[in-house]
């Protein structure tokens, strides 16, 4: 398992170290600065569930404008199981 401090993967578990560990950890610590990692949790999780329901939403919207309906259809969404996310809402906004 990865490091956290320094990004480092011990030899015997192979070559997994994408190189960006260390930088994507210590942005993470910049953000929380002294927040409580308690109450840091409410901060980050629901950005990560927006990004994950915004890129479902582009992927079938997407989908959508390809084969030619409307892919402001609320329905089309709810039929695939997909949050319909208002365009003000989405990740890109």
């Amino acid at each position: 398992m990865c490091d956290c401090e320094t990004g480092a993967v011990p030899e015997d578990e192979g070559t997994d170290e994408l190189g960006f560990e260390k930088d994507l950890w210590d942005s993470a610590n910049k953000m929380r600065g002294s927040m409580d990692a308690s109450v840091y949790k409410h901060v980050v999780l629901p950005i990560v569930f927006l990004k994950y329901i915004s890129d479902s939403f582009e992927a079938v919207h997407a989908g959508l404008a390809e084969e030619g309906d409307d892919p402001e259809d609320r329905d089309e969404y709810e039929a695939r199981g997909v949050f319909w996310v208002p365009e003000n809402g989405r990740f890109k906004h």
